[in-house]
C-alpha cells in the first residue's frame, strides 16, 4: 500500500539529453495539442491537481504508441524516450505531462488519489488514444482504397476512349503544325491509319442508317462512336499479328471473332457509362423527355451511391440489365469481317524514299486479304484453303521494338478483385470475368452455372485467396533486365533482338547446292519469325512491368480451367510465366526473415541455380551457397559488369533476385530481422506421379517420388535415365544384322542423361503418347547437336521414346494400372455417346469438352467464314485418352486450393503454380506442414471409390470395371518426408 505522508517536490535542472521528446505528430491527438507545453523542463511548475500514484513506474509509461505506417505522416505517434531518473524526477515528469494534457501552467495543490483511480485514468486515456489511432488508420486506408478503386474503374472502362482521344489530338496537332510528331513506330502506323479508318466507319454507319435493306451487322456497327471502334480494330489486329506465328498472317475467322468480341464488350461498358451521365435538359422539353431525364438522373445517383458504398456487384448488374442482348458468334464475325475489310481499304504503308532517285513514293496497302493453301499433316495430299489477313513486311519491321505501346485491356488490378459468387460474378470490377475458361463448351458452362453456391464455397475462397495476394515489381531486377535488353538481349534467357542473315543464293547451278540453300533459307526465316514473336512477347511483358513499377502493389484475379487448375486472368506479366516474369515479381508485403527463413532463402537460391544442386540434401544445398558467397555478393552488387555468376543459373533472373535478398541479409548487423519480399518456392517431386502413388498406395512408387522420408531427395528422372541407359547398353552389344536397334543404340549410348528423359517422364502421367514422347526426345537430341543427319535423328528419337516408355512401365506399374482403369471407365461412358463427368473433392463439377465439331458457314462482306461449333456427339477416343490426365489435374488443383485456404487461415501470403507453392521465407516451415497435412487429408478420402459410385449413379445401365488393386502404403509417412515438396 502506498504511503499517504505528504512530501515536498524538488525541481532539478534536466539536461537536453534527458528531456522527454515530443514530436509534431502528436498534434493529431486532441489531448496532446497544446503547442506551448511540449517542453517538460520548465521548473516553475510546483504542484498539480493531476491524480498520481508515487509508486507508478515511469519506466513503463502507460501510453505506448506505435508507429503507424501508410499514413500521411511517417509516424503519427512515437514512443517516449525515458532516461533513468530518480523519484523526484519521476514525479516532476508526470506533473509536467499533466501540463501538456490540460494546457495549464499555474501552480495547483497536489492531491493524491487512490491507486485504483490512477489506474482507471490511465486505462481510459489509453483507450481514447488507441481508438483515435485506429480510426485515423481506417480513414487513411479507406481514402487510399477509394482512390485506387477509382483508378481501376477508369482503367477498365476508359482505356479505348483515352486512346481514341490521344489519336484525335495527334491528328489535330499534325494538321495545325503541318509536321508529323515524333512517335514510336507502332503509334506512327496507328496515327496514319486512324483518321481514314474512322471516316470510313462513319460513312458505313451513315450508309446503314439510310439503307432500306440493312446488312446483318447494321444494328451493331452503330453502337459505338467511330473513333473508339477504329482504335479497337487497329489494336486488336496488330495484337494478333504480334503474337501470331504464321509469317505475318492472321486467319480471318480468328481476327473477325476477336474484334467482334472486343466491340461487344466495349458496347456494354459504353452503354453503361452513357446511362450514368447526367444529361441536363431544358424545361421546355416534352414531359416524356423530362421523365426520361429524371430516370437517368436517378440511375446516376444510384450508381454513384453504390460505388461509394463499394457495392460494385450491384453496379455491374446494371451493365447486365442493359437492353442489349448478348451477341452470338454470327454477329461478332460479321461485324468483325466488315471492320477488317474497312481496315484493308484504308490502311497503307510507305517505305523510306530515296529522294535522289526522283521516283514516286511506293505507297501500298498495309493489309491484304488472301487465301493460303495448307496440308493438314505433312505428307498428306489433301489441301485445305483458308482466308488470312496478310500484313506488309514493313509492318513487322520495328514492330517488336515498340510493342510496349500496344493497349492491353486486362491489366493486373490496383485493388483486390471482387469475391467470386458465381459463374460470372467476381474478378474484375467491370471487364467481363468468368470463373471458368470453358472455351465455348455449353455443357461445362451449364454444369458450373447450375451447381449450388454452397457446394462451390471452397473453390470461391481459394480463388479469392490467390487474387488477394498483393504483388509488386522488383525494381532492382527490372533495371538489370532493361540493361540487358537495351544491349541486344541474347543473354539470361532473353531472345536475341537481331535476326540471323538470310543465306545468299549460291552461284553454282548444282541442284544439291540449290536444295540445301532453299532449306537453309526456310530455316533462317523460321528462326527469324520465332525471334520476332519472342521479342514482341518480351516487350509486352516489360511494358506491363514498366507501367506497374511505381505502384505500391497490384493483384491478379484468378479463374479456373475446366479441370479446376487456377490461373491468373492477366495474360502477360504473371508468376505462372517465364523466369523473366518470376524474377521481376515479388510480394508487396515484406516479412522479417527469421532464423528458419534465412536457411530457406539459401535453399531457394540453390534450387534456382539448379544444375544438379537441387537434388542434394538440404545441408548440401546450404553448403553450396556458403561456398559461393563471394559470387553471390558480386552478383548482387554488380550484376551486369561483374563476374555475372548468376547468369550460369538455370533460372537466372530469379537467382539474381535471391542473390540480392541474401546479400542484404548477410551484410546486415541482424540478418534475421531483414525484411524479405521474395516468394520462396516449394515444388512437388514429379507431382503427377506423387498423386498416382497416393491413389495406388504403392510403397515402391511412393519412395521413388519422395512420399517417404530419406536422407536426400529421390530423383525419379535419374532413375528412369539409368534404366534407359542400361537397356540401350544391352542393345548396343547385339548384332546389327539380327537386331535393327543395335546401330541406333550405339549412336545413343552417350546421349542418355536425366535431361533427355525428364519431359517424357513428367508428362507420362498426363497421357503423353508415343508420338509426343518421340517429339520431346527429338528436341532434346537437337539441342545437344551431336546427331546432324535428320533421318538418323528421327530414327534415334523413335527408338529412345519406346525405351523410355518401357522403363516407365516397369517402375510405375501401379500408376499404369490406375491410368488404365480410368481410361476403361471413360471408354464405357463415351461409347454411349456421353461425355465423362465427375465432381472434384472440393465440389467443382467437371465435364470433358471433347465433342465432334460442326462447321457453321456464315457469309460476310469479306468471305464465307466457317465457324466451329460444339456438336452433339462426343469424340470417343479423346474422351478416353484425356480422362486420366484430366482427373489427376483436378486432384492437384484441389490440393493447391485446399492449401491456399489453410494458408489464408494461418495468416500466410500464398501463391500457387499448380504443383509449386510460394510464401515468405519465414513462413516456409509452416506452409510445408500445411501442404503435407492437406495432401494426407485429400487422399484419406475414398477418391476412386467415390468416383466409381458417382459413375454407377449417373450411368446405372452401364457396367464399369472393378477398382485396381492397391498397396498398403501409410499416408502418414508424407508428414515426415522433408523432400515431398522442397
Amino acid at each position: 500500500m502506498a504511503s499517504t505522508t505528504p512530501f515536498s517536490i524538488q525541481h532539478p535542472t534536466w539536461t537536453t539529453s534527458k528531456t522527454l521528446k515530443f514530436h509534431e505528430p502528436y498534434k493529431n491527438l486532441h489531448f496532446l495539442s497544446n503547442p506551448s507545453s511540449h517542453s517538460l523542463s520548465n521548473p516553475s511548475l510546483s504542484s498539480s491537481s493531476f491524480p498520481f500514484n508515487p509508486k507508478l513506474s515511469i519506466l513503463n509509461p502507460p501510453l505506448l504508441f506505435h508507429p503507424l505506417h501508410d499514413s500521411s505522416h511517417d509516424r503519427l505517434l512515437e514512443d517516449f524516450e525515458i532516461p533513468t531518473i530518480n523519484n523526484h524526477q519521476k514525479l516532476e515528469t508526470l506533473i509536467k505531462f499533466d501540463q501538456i494534457v490540460h494546457g495549464e501552467s499555474s501552480k495547483r495543490v497536489f492531491i493524491r488519489d487512490s491507486p485504483w483511480i490512477s489506474a482507471l485514468y490511465w486505462k481510459g486515456t489509453r483507450k481514447i488514444a488507441n481508438k483515435k489511432v485506429k480510426l485515423e488508420l481506417k480513414d487513411i486506408e479507406k481514402r487510399k482504397y477509394n482512390l485506387l478503386r477509382r483508378r481501376q474503374i477508369r482503367e477498365e472502362t476508359e482505356a479505348w476512349e483515352r486512346m481514341a482521344e490521344e489519336y484525335t489530338g495527334l491528328v489535330k496537332e499534325m494538321c495545325e503544325r503541318k509536321l508529323a510528331p515524333n512517335l514510336p513506330y507502332v503509334k506512327s502506323l496507328f496515327l496514319g491509319w486512324f483518321e481514314p479508318l474512322k471516316e470510313a466507319i462513319e460513312r458505313e454507319q451513315k450508309l446503314e442508317k439510310s439503307k432500306k435493306q440493312k446488312s446483318a451487322f447494321s444494328p451493331n456497327i452503330e453502337l459505338l462512336p467511330a473513333d473508339k471502334m477504329a482504335v479497337i480494330v487497329m489494336h486488336k489486329m496488330m495484337g494478333l499479328v504480334m503474337v501470331g506465328h504464321e509469317d505475318g498472317c492472321v486467319r480471318v475467322v480468328q481476327a473477325a471473332v476477336q474484334i467482334g468480341i472486343a466491340i461487344e464488350q466495349e458496347v456494354r461498358i459504353h452503354n453503361f457509362l452513357e446511362k450514368t451521365k447526367n444529361h441536363q435538359r431544358k424545361k421546355t422539353m416534352h414531359d416524356v423527355q423530362e421523365s426520361m431525364d429524371k430516370e437517368k438522373e436517378m440511375l446516376r445517383k444510384r450508381v454513384n451511391s453504390l460505388i461509394r458504398r463499394k457495392r460494385l456487384m450491384e453496379v455491374q448488374n446494371l451493365v447486365i440489365q442493359d437492353e442489349t442482348k448478348p451477341w452470338n458468334r454470327d454477329k461478332q464475325a460479321k461485324l468483325g469481317s466488315r471492320l477488317i475489310e474497312l481496315l484493308t481499304e484504308t490502311a497503307y504503308v510507305q517505305p523510306p524514299v530515296d529522294q535522289s532517285e526522283g521516283i514516286p513514293p511506293d505507297v501500298r496497302p498495309a493489309f491484304r486479304h488472301i487465301f493460303k493453301s495448307v496440308t493438314k499433316n505433312p505428307g498428306q495430299k489433301t489441301v485445305k484453303k483458308y482466308g488470312v489477313i496478310e500484313c506488309d513486311p514493313l509492318i513487322l519491321t520495328g514492330l517488336d521494338g515498340t510493342a510496349k505501346h500496344m493497349l492491353i485491356p486486362y491489366f493486373p488490378m490496383l485493388v483486390p478483385p471482387k469475391k467470386w459468387r458465381g459463374y460470372d460474378k467476381g474478378g474484375h470490377l467491370f471487364l467481363p470475368s468468368y470463373i471458368m475458361r470453358t472455351h465455348g463448351s455449353r455443357q461445362q458452362q451449364d454444369a458450373v452455372r447450375s451447381v449450388p453456391g454452397k457446394q462451390m464455397q471452397k473453390v470461391f475462397e481459394a480463388l479469392d485467396t490467390l487474387g488477394n495476394t498483393k504483388w509488386r515489381v522488383n525494381g532492382k531486377v527490372l533495371d538489370v533486365v532493361e540493361r540487358i535488353w537495351a544491349s541486344g538481349g541474347n543473354n539470361a534467357g532473353l531472345v536475341n533482338r537481331g535476326d540471323i542473315p538470310i543465306p545468299e543464293k549460291p552461284s553454282s547451278d548444282d541442284l544439291t547446292e540449290i536444295q540445301k540453300w532453299k532449306w537453309s533459307v526456310r530455316k533462317a526465316k523460321k528462326i527469324n519469325q520465332e525471334r520476332h514473336s519472342q521479342r514482341c512477347d518480351t516487350e509486352l511483358k516489360l511494358s506491363v512491368a514498366r507501367k506497374l513499377k511505381d505502384e505500391e502493389g497490384f493483384y491478379y484475379p484468378h479463374n479456373l480451367d475446366f479441370r479446376g487448375r487456377a490461373y491468373p486472368m492477366h495474360p502477360h506479366l504473371t508468376h505462372l510465366s517465364s523466369d523473366l516474369c518470376r524474377g521481376v515479381l515479388e510480394f508487396a508485403e515484406g516479412r522479417p526473415l527469421g532464423k528458419s527463413g534465412l536457411c530457406w532463402l539459401k535453399i531457394h537460391l540453390a534450387n534456382l541455380y539448379s544444375g544438379g544442386v537441387e537434388k542434394l540434401s538440404h545441408d548440401g544445398r546450404l553448403a553450396f551457397v556458403e561456398n559461393h558467397l563471394s559470387e553471390i555478393f558480386d552478383s548482387a552488387e554488380n550484376p551486369v559488369n561483374g563476374k555475372r555468376w548468376w547468369l550460369t543459373a538455370e533460372d537466372p533472373f530469379q537467382c539474381l533476385a535471391a542473390c540480392i535478398n541474401l546479400s542484404e541479409a548477410l551484410k546486415s548487423a541482424s540478418p534475421h530481422t531483414v525484411i524479405s519480399h521474395l516468394p520462396i518456392h516449394q515444388d512437388g517431386s514429379c507431382n503427377g506421379l506423387q498423386h498416382y502413388a497416393a491413389l495406388g498406395r504403392d510403397s515402391q512408387e511412393a519412395a521413388a517420388v519422395n512420399l517417404v522420408a530419406a536422407e536426400k531427395p529421390s530423383d525419379v528422372y535419374s532413375e528412369i535415365a539409368t534404366r534407359v541407359h542400361e537397356i540401350i547398353r544391352r542393345d548396343s552389344n547385339k548384332d546389327p544384322a539380327t537386331n535393327p536397334h543395335a546401330l541406333l543404340a550405339k549412336v545413343l549410348i552417350d546421349e542418355v542423361d536425366r535431361k533427355l528423359v525428364k519431359q517424357t517422364v513428367m508428362t507420362s502421367v498426363y497421357g503423353v503418347t508415343y508420338v509426343g514422347a518421340r517429339e520431346q526426345i527429338k528436341r532434346r537430341l537437337e539441342e545437344k547437336g551431336h546427331i546432324t543427319d535428320d533421318r538418323v535423328l528421327f530414327s534415334a528419337a523413335c527408338y529412345a521414346a519406346k525405351v523410355t516408355l518401357t522403363a516407365l512401365g516397369e517402375l510405375f506399374q501401379a500408376a499404369r494400372d490406375i491410368m488404365g482403369w480410368l481410361g476403361d471407365c471413360a471408354k464405357v461412358i463415351a461409347s454411349e455417346d456421353q461425355p465423362v463427368r465427375w465432381t472434384t473433392p472440393l465440389g467443382l463439377p467437371v465435364v470433358q469438352p471433347y465433342y465432334k465439331t460442326q462447321r457453321h458457314l456464315i457469309r460476310t462482306s469479306l468471305q464465307v467464314l466457317a465457324l466451329q461449333r460444339e456438336g452433339s456427339s462426343v469424340q470417343v477416343r479423346k474422351q478416353r485418352t484425356a480422362f486420366p490426365p484430366n482427373f489427376v489435374h483436378s486432384l492437384d488443383g484441389s490440393h493447391m486450393m485446399m492449401t491456399a485456404v489453410a494458408c489464408r487461415d494461418a495468416d500466410l501470403r500464398f501463391a500457387g503454380v499448380h504443383d509449386s507453392f510460394w510464401t515468405h521465407a519465414r513462413d516456409a516451415d509452416l506452409m510445408n506442414r500445411i501442404l503435407r497435412e492437406k495432401f494426407v487429408e485429400l487422399y484419406n478420402m475414398p477418391i476412386l471409390e467415390n468416383l466409381l459410385e458417382d459413375f454407377q449413379t449417373s450411368y446405372p445401365t452401364l457396367k464399369f470395371p472393378s477398382l485396381p488393386e492397391r498397396g498398403n502404403f501409410d499416408l502418414q509417412e508424407v508428414l515426415r518426408s522433408p523432400y515431398f515438396f522442397n
